[in-house]
């Protein structure tokens, strides 16, 4: 296993590098906590030109087919600028379970459209009563004919309030099986039996909606894939996702302890730099080592995504979901005790990166759960 970056990703990260900073940098998300609408359709067009829509989906839906590792080395730069609008969304979370249950026609219909920028998406899973994991998911899509009719609430929907297309996990047959009942739709927006209500943030750069479904009918050409089997698509799809947040998470934290070691350099106290201060000179030793730590595990998580084995790619993105956000959050924290009493100023980046890993943290499921999980594919329960 090779996991060095190749001389195009290189290369893919250097562009990426200044796009971002020219782009969408840290301002821009500052602004968006007080205006959401900073993000626009002129930035997101730009980001379509520069290939990025295309990047994971296949040659015959105008995609360009590169691995989620080209693709991870992209999110670490839209985490040192903590890069607002609905690319995690869209790309990893719609693209990639399009890409696992839709039939052709489906793919034929949203792919193309994905790729080129003029489509916006999302995935609607959790629910009120419960977290992460999916065998908890209730909400019920009856049998109506040849379709369905779906009635309840997701909540934490991210980026709800732009899609233009939101993939739907409901259950068909009762109970609390994950292996069993649980069905995926997708369903065009916007439309009058879907409620979308904005919620508070943590993380005001990242949006998310609460999605009300009122009676809403389906015909039997929005169920993506079996009805009843949705969980093992869910499974290799969600692993890739788990895999790009954490690489949005790992760019956050090396842009935490930059600014981090940089104020070290000129904060003079004591008519020397802080950062000659033996305290001050482990506490950034420490962010270097956890920040490194947690980019190889990341990479390998990607990699393992295309070339591992089914085990491996699903142990290794619930490791990484796991361990880069408290590597991460530990830069963060780390980062503000540095910058003392500027790191506890609203005016000081260094806060946007800390909201940023915490949100990462918690989307689809937090360390704890994705703890369980690698303990169950290591010592399966009887």
């Amino acid at each position: 296993m090779d996991i060095r970056l190749t001389e195009d990703q290189v290369e893919i990260s250097r562009q990426a590098r200044r796009f971002c900073e020219n782009e969408c940098p840290a301002e821009l998300a500052r602004a968006a906590y007080d205006d959401p609408d900073r993000f626009t359709d002129a930035l997101w067009q730009k980001m379509a030109e520069m290939g990025w829509t295309a990047m994971l989906l296949p040659e015959e839906y105008d995609g360009l087919n590169l691995d989620l590792m080209d693709l991870a080395v992209v999110l670490e730069e839209m985490g040192r600028t903590v890069c607002p609008g609905p690319f995690v969304s869209t790309v990893l979370m719609f693209g990639e379970l399009l890409k696992a249950a839709g039939n052709a026609d489906q793919k034929a219909k949203y792919l193309p459209r994905l790729a080129s920028g003029e489509l916006k998406g999302s995935v609607a899973l959790t629910e009120a009563d419960a977290g992460a994991d999916l065998s908890y998911i209730q909400m019920p899509a009856q049998a109506d004919g040849d379709g369905y009719v779906i009635s309840g609430t997701k909540m934490f929907v991210t980026d709800a309030q732009s899609a233009d297309a939101l993939i739907v996990c409901a259950r068909t047959e009762p109970g609390n099986d994950e292996a069993k009942g649980l069905t995926l739709f997708v369903v065009d927006l916007p439309n009058d039996s879907v409620k979308i209500t904005p919620l508070v943030t943590m993380d005001g750069a990242r949006r998310q909606g609460a999605v009300e479904f009122k009676g809403l009918r389906l015909g039997p050409d929005s169920v993506l894939g079996e009805p009843g089997r949705a969980w093992s698509l869910m499974q290799k799809a969600l692993a890739r996702v788990y895999v790009g947040l954490s690489a949005e998470t790992v760019g956050a934290a090396q842009r935490a302890m930059e600014i981090a070691h940089e104020y070290a350099k000129i904060r003079v106290q004591f008519d020397q730099p802080i950062g000659s201060f033996q305290a001050v000179k482990h506490m950034c030793a420490e962010m270097y080592m956890e920040t490194e730590s947690a980019r190889s595990l990341m990479y390998w998580a990607a990699w393992a995504q295309d070339h591992g084995d089914e085990t491996e790619a699903l142990m290794s993105a619930q490791a990484v979901k796991a361990y880069c956000t408290e590597c991460a959050k530990g830069v963060a924290e780390k980062t503000i005790q540095v910058l003392g009493g500027t790191g506890f100023t609203w005016e000081h980046d260094a806060h946007l990166y800390l909201k940023r890993i915490k949100s990462n943290e918690v989307l689809l499921g937090d360390p704890s759960y994705h703890r369980e999980q690698v303990l169950r594919l290591v010592q399966p329960l009887p």
